[in-house]
């Protein structure tokens, strides 16, 4: 990043801290929340969305590709949406085009109209995902001290909260469509409550150019990312029919699956500015995605479906950190703006949620779910590698604020 771009973000940043107080801290959390419950319902509603259409693993998977195609095509954009009118106003926008797609998604009955829907809900995605990191990049550094895995877990609190919700109306006989009304109204009422504290259109989220390509330290964040992005996509998308399949689970009761891993994912991100003040973020990362790929060993050599979610445990809290030491290292690197940097990363990170999530069912197409599960456990080693090559001895470190 040229010394002009990065005068103008840092008079930004110095610019918004006098505006950023506990208000601010509330909203992003909220963002974080609602953005948390309206991704993880589609988990529960993902076998029902099978039976309607009649398709196989093979045409789910592509469909699914659809969801990861809308939020890479939107993540780029994104950025340049937020320096015209700000994050407030992107952040909106998304949870207004989430809360319209998701009954569309327990509601449409071809391949063709759900493919666009799936489009459209990961539009959403995309768009909030960039502007809710955004944000909080801007109030953890005006507000002087360490809250990006804690912005990370209120996203796992909403994971458990959108599954279980959806698991539990779905057991009792509520109907996919009125569940999904419902969290999509809940969604607007709760973004209603906070949205005047998000940082207003007024306050740029960094200057400097256009979309720009990673580089330098980016390219080695956005590897580890694709890695646990692919991850908790794979769960998100893959996990209810892994236990039903596999682990001859109930059908009304394996979104508890993605339930198990949320839930692990929340605790270790709630705990995780504290673990962050105690542990290097090269242990965190490596030690991470150790954990994550025993936990998904763990599921695949289970006796039972209970086991398994066990495994689904472990792996989230394994995961938890992972994504938030990115994002947190991604403000204070020095190889693009801020703003770019979240961009980029969130991009390629759901480059894995774009082609990771159809592999899976091409894979397990092929040669069954087992098989494309036990992949998932070596891209998490792999993460954890590369995440120790990266911040053992380098410069690029978790911002520490105090």
């Amino acid at each position: 990043m040229d010394s002009t771009a990065s005068n103008t973000c840092t008079r930004q940043v110095v610019a918004a801290d006098a505006s950023i107080g506990s208000r601010q801290v509330f909203a992003t959390r909220v963002a974080f929340l609602v953005t948390g419950i309206g991704v993880s319902i589609w988990a529960p509603l993902v076998p029902f969305a099978k039976s309607r259409l009649g398709v196989g693993d093979a045409t789910l998977g592509l469909l699914i590709l659809c969801l990861g195609a809308g939020s890479v095509i939107s993540m780029p954009l994104c950025h340049q949406i937020i320096k015209r009118v700000g994050p407030r106003a992107v952040i909106l926008l998304g949870v207004s085009m989430m809360s319209l797609a998701l009954p569309l998604l327990a509601f449409e009955a071809t391949v063709p109209s759900m493919a666009v829907s799936l489009l459209l809900f990961g539009a959403a995605v995309g768009l909030l995902d960039v502007s809710i990191n955004v944000h909080a990049l801007l109030v953890e550094k005006g507000a002087g001290r360490a809250l990006m895995s804690g912005f990370h877990g209120l996203f796992s609190v909403g994971g458990i909260a959108g599954s279980v919700l959806g698991s539990g109306l779905l057991s009792v006989g509520v109907t996919p469509l009125v569940v999904a009304c419902t969290v999509s109204a809940g969604v607007v009422a709760l973004t209603a409550i906070s949205a005047k504290a998000l940082i207003p259109s007024s306050m740029r989220a960094d200057g400097g150019g256009g979309f720009a390509l990673p580089h330098g330290s980016v390219v080695a964040m956005g590897l580890v990312g694709l890695c646990v992005f692919l991850v908790e996509g794979a769960m998100l998308d893959w996990s209810a029919l892994f236990l039903t399949v596999t682990k001859s689970f109930p059908e009304r009761l394996a979104g508890l699956g993605y339930t198990g891993f949320a839930i692990a994912m929340a605790v270790g991100r709630l705990l995780g500015d504290a673990l962050s003040r105690r542990a290097k973020p090269a242990l965190i990362v490596a030690i991470g995605g150790i954990c994550g790929a025993a936990g998904i060993v763990l599921a695949l050599f289970a006796p039972s479906g209970a086991f398994a979610i066990a495994g689904f445990l472990l792996t989230g809290a394994g995961c938890a950190n992972i994504v938030p030491v990115l994002f947190s290292a991604v403000g204070s690197q020095k190889a693009m703006e801020p703003g770019a940097a979240v961009a980029a990363l969130t991009t390629m990170g759901y480059a894995g949620a774009l082609a990771g999530p159809a592999a899976i069912g091409f894979v397990s197409h092929a040669v069954g779910l087992r098989v494309a599960f036990s992949l998932l456990a070596g891209l998490l080693v792999l993460a954890a590698l590369v995440g120790w090559i990266l911040f053992k001895d380098s410069s690029v470190h978790r911002t520490q604020t105090h």
